[in-house]
């Protein structure tokens, strides 16, 4: 069977030993006598995959005890009212550092619930660079800073040096959805982090929330039951039927990566793909990618011809290659390689072949 490569920013292509367990097991998982998609989320037999799922993913994230996982529903854009709604009362203040349109939606969506500011923004420059930190500009009163780890749309990402870097008596909030599990950060540094699954934790219908027990402290009843991180948490996330077939493919997504040696392994595969690929465009005649060194993604690959129509040609005759997905945002245009950790390195080189090949026809 013919596989493509697929640059898509999401849902991303999987890992293909995952798939072929999972088709392994479609049928009759284990041999129960049937698929994982029909089970019971009360089972055993679920259950068993409940908890190696969160406790392998404890184990890659290096998460201490006092940090939850949960499995949440809703994609990552339900965590842009969920976390103001738990940690916010009316009055509380928080801040935004707004890097992209991700970030700049979920500021938005925090003004209901408090006093939002913005710290930081890189919107002057269309979001191309990523913007100072500064820290002791932050009230005395904020309850959390958040922050975008890596921006898909514009390609830049906030380094775990910079993270380890900011000290603040707030809470520190991550939207992590693009780039979990591709380096090596402190985890424990986030007390509240969420990631949608479709990009490098498996297909989407869940949403990986990693949260530290002891932040909330609204009574209780006084949130709506589902949008109430302390019910998942208290419930092991298993309050109402959680997205299991989506939960066991993170398991084997999990396994996988541990099985290839862990975060500090995929980082470093991660980087050399990366690499190749922004070594190539710096220094090409025709790809350009205007991201600043030290705020590139390693996860998106940002790029232009600087002619919107030979983009598209580009983009088209990609596609007749086996090179799917590498248009960029609507909303910016050009070229995006999503280069998650289930892209291998064969496929970030046939797309530098390509280029190639297209650059020596178009100059």
């Amino acid at each position: 069977m013919k596989r493509i490569y697929n640059f898509s920013a999401g849902p991303a292509m999987l890992p293909i030993e995952v798939l072929e367990e999972a088709k392994k097991d479609m049928l009759s998982y284990k041999g129960c006598g049937m698929s994982v998609m029909e089970m019971s989320h009360r089972s055993p037999e679920y259950s068993e995959i409940h908890q190696e799922t969160k406790t392998l993913l404890k184990e890659l994230l290096k998460v201490d005890e006092n940090h939850e996982i949960l499995f949440l529903q809703g994609g990552a854009s339900s965590q842009f009212s969920m976390v103001p709604m738990n940690l916010l009362d009316p009055k509380d203040k928080a801040a935004y550092v707004i890097t992209g349109s991700w970030a700049k939606k979920a500021y938005k969506e925090a003004l209901l619930f408090g006093d939002i500011s913005i710290l930081a923004s890189s919107e002057d420059k269309s979001f191309n660079y990523i913007p100072d930190i500064k820290v002791d500009e932050i009230d005395p009163k904020t309850k959390y800073l958040y922050l975008c780890t890596n921006n898909t749309i514009y390609g830049t990402r906030i380094s775990p040096s910079l993270i380890n870097s900011i000290k603040i008596p707030a809470l520190l909030v991550g939207d992590m959805s693009s780039n979990i599990l591709s380096e090596d950060y402190d985890m424990n540094r986030f007390d509240l982090a969420f990631a949608g699954a479709q990009k490098n934790l498996g297909p989407s219908g869940l949403t990986l929330v990693v949260v530290r027990k002891d932040i909330f402290n609204k009574e209780k009843g006084s949130l709506p039951t589902m949008f109430d991180y302390r019910t998942h948490i208290e419930k092991d996330s298993l309050y109402n039927t959680p997205p299991c077939y989506s939960i066991y493919i993170c398991g084997l997504v999990a396994k996988w990566l541990k099985n290839l040696g862990g975060v500090k392994e995929i980082e470093k595969i991660n980087r050399e793909k990366s690499k190749l690929l922004y070594d190539f465009i710096d220094n090409s005649r025709l790809f350009k990618n205007e991201i600043k060194e030290e705020d590139r993604s390693l996860m998106n690959v940002v790029f232009v011809t600087g002619d919107k129509n030979l983009d598209e040609s580009f983009v088209k005759g990609a596609k007749e290659k086996g090179l799917i997905n590498l248009k960029g945002h609507r909303s910016v245009g050009g070229m995006r390689a999503s280069v998650y950790n289930a892209m291998p390195l064969e496929g970030v080189n046939a797309l530098i072949d390509y280029m190639k090949d297209f650059e020596i026809n178009n100059i």
